[in-house]
């Protein structure tokens, strides 16, 4: 990793590795009664579906993706290990688990922050699923996975702190099956050139990689894939946030996506619903074939 990658590197893992991320997690549960109990992936929802939609965009995204029929290609294959789906930049694997609770799938998280990678396995491990959820330390610019390892490549709101979107694509392309799928659900840029600063994914513009969705449809077809569905849901993700309650006047609940972000995660949320009222940030979500 060059010296540019390793600064890149230092500033995700900056904003998004506040301290004692699992201890503050576990704190967590034990304020909600779920120390100790055995958890369902839908019990750890608030704070582990971080992107629009919780975990109904999960399960919108794996529907659009037909993971059910790629299970069910898997199994008559007759591959024994079952399907395999790469999570980029899948943080603390809320996604990750419901795919293999709900697909039977395994699922590799890949992520450049080492912390959530622990969470994720604290996580997974309550669930019970660590045999089907593993977590990698990784950059998504260069994967640490052979030529044609993954059925499906999987990304919910992770591409925004890519810089190289490139070699992103060609990469997931490289560690695609042919014929496998490459399933997104991103923020992207919209109609003006500033949005409004923090935001869940970076604290000031130095490490907000947002393109637009023209830009990033031909940046995905020009690394070899195959447009299946692509759709625009930022009216869908602004009533999404629109809906959410808030906090009570106490403070919020023990479970939640403040434990990711802290003290800042407030702010971050209103500047993204006001770069969504504005048109200075959209969100689509999209399923490509590789060729």
């Amino acid at each position: 990793m060059g010296t540019a990658e390793s600064a890149y590197a230092k500033a995700v893992n900056g904003h998004y590795a506040p301290g004692n991320l699992a201890a503050r997690i576990r704190e967590g549960l034990r304020a909600a009664g779920k120390e100790g109990a055995a958890l369902a992936p839908a019990d750890l929802a608030p704070v582990d579906q971080f992107h629009t939609g919780g975990w109904q965009a999960t399960a919108e995204l794996a529907q659009l993706a037909e993971l059910a029929q790629l299970a069910e290609l898997a199994q008559l294959a007759e591959v024994r290990s079952g399907l395999h789906v790469l999570d980029v930049g899948g943080g603390v694997g809320g996604a990750a688990r419901y795919l293999a609770s709900e697909y039977g799938c395994h699922v590799t998280v890949l992520d450049l922050t080492e912390a959530y990678c622990e969470a994720g396995e604290m996580l997974t491990a309550l669930t019970g699923l660590s045999e089907q959820v593993r977590f990698q330390v990784g950059d998504a610019q260069a994967m640490p996975f052979p030529d044609e390892s993954f059925a499906l490549v999987w990304t919910q709101h992770s591409t925004m702190n890519i810089p190289a979107k490139e070699k992103l694509f060609a990469e997931a392309h490289r560690v695609l099956r042919r014929g496998g799928r490459l399933a997104l659900h991103e923020i992207m840029a919209g109609n003006a050139p500033v949005i409004h600063f923090p935001v869940p994914w970076a604290a000031s513009p130095e490490s907000s990689f947002l393109k637009t969705p023209e830009e990033m449809r031909t940046l995905i077809i020009g690394a070899g894939f195959h447009e299946r569905v692509w759709e625009d849901v930022t009216e869908t993700a602004l009533a999404w946030f629109q809906r959410r309650p808030a906090p009570p006047g106490d403070g919020p609940p023990p479970l939640g996506l403040h434990l990711l972000l802290g003290e800042v995660f407030p702010q971050t949320f209103q500047n993204t619903v006001l770069s969504l009222e504005e048109g200075r940030i959209s969100v689509i979500r999209a399923v490509f074939e590789r060729r």
